[in-house]
């Protein structure tokens, strides 16, 4: 019989092993994400001297880019559950300033419903897609509050409902179509979908001056191949899962995919595909 049950330690043992997986090509799809990310360091305010922690840094592309901004007097903790993400982190600024003119740099492997930092540590917490990742989310936020200092912010980013979400939910339907339900079962990555759930979740935890902003985005893509291997390289614990599949099962998917998303092609003057999405940036005060 197929056990469906959650058990949240084979969760995250996924997710880590899935996120280690694909470390070495998760930066790539960055391109996706620019109006996401971008929005997110809006929404955290930084400033020149502050002290950053990025939960989920993956590679470290908004850990990166609050360094920059600190300036030489700041501070930022890049923390993933994958430590090939953080080598990976590492790995991926061949153009980065030069020591003396950006934040110190840690890299923390570490969980984020059980966070090592001591209390009031930080001003701003940055969590760019992860929440609805985390097996139990309200354990998450309370960490994120803890850590910051008395009026820190937090900016966190999650996908819109799934209506609005294509870019993930043409995939996910696909998977679905062709495979049994998962082994494990997974929380929905548009929990936080509904603005007023994520609000909610936010009061709950303690936050205050919550405000929100929808963010619409289109992600183009020439080839069927190139959008199926961008949701790979975004899937974390399903990317582990789905690597497992016989050659044929992963042949029928991509085939699946490439007719799913014909409704999106481009007209005749313009290749490949659009594909829109949907996302959430909070920004709350602790």
């Amino acid at each position: 019989m197929t056990d469906t049950g959650f058990d949240p330690r084979r969760l995250k043992a996924l997710e880590r092993a899935g996120f280690n997986r694909i470390a070495h090509r998760y930066a790539e799809s960055a391109e996706l994400r620019r109006a996401v990310n971008q929005a997110l360091l809006t929404a955290a305010r930084l400033q020149p001297g502050l002290s950053v922690l990025d939960l989920a840094s993956g590679p470290g592309l908004l850990a990166h880019a609050a360094q920059e901004a600190l300036g030489p007097a700041g501070e930022v903790f890049a923390s993933d559950i994958a430590e090939q993400m953080l080598v990976a982190a590492r790995n991926t600024r061949p153009h980065a300033p030069p020591p003396a003119a950006r934040a110190a740099m840690h890299y923390v492997a570490a969980d984020a419903e059980h966070l090592s930092l001591r209390d009031h540590c930080v001003d701003r917490v940055l969590a760019g897609l992860a929440l609805f990742m985390l097996p139990h989310p309200e354990r998450g936020l309370a960490e994120m509050h803890r850590v910051l200092r008395p009026g820190g912010v937090l900016a966190l980013s999650v996908w819109g409902a799934r209506e609005d979400v294509p870019l993930i939910h043409c995939a996910q339907d696909c998977i679905a179509r062709l495979l049994p339900p998962p082994r494990q079962a997974r929380p929905s990555v548009f929990r936080f979908g509904d603005p007023r759930q994520l609000e909610h979740s936010l009061q709950q935890a303690g936050f205050r001056q919550i405000a929100l902003q929808r963010i619409d985005f289109d992600c183009h893509f020439s080839h069927a191949r190139d959008y199926w291997q961008a949701f790979l390289d975004l899937a974390g614990g399903a990317a582990e899962s789905l690597s497992r599949l016989p050659e044929a099962t992963q042949d029928r998917l991509r085939d699946e995919v490439a007719h799913e998303l014909s409704r999106f092609r481009q007209s005749s003057d313009k290749a490949g595909y659009l594909v829109p999405a949907t996302a959430w940036i909070a920004h709350a005060v602790a």
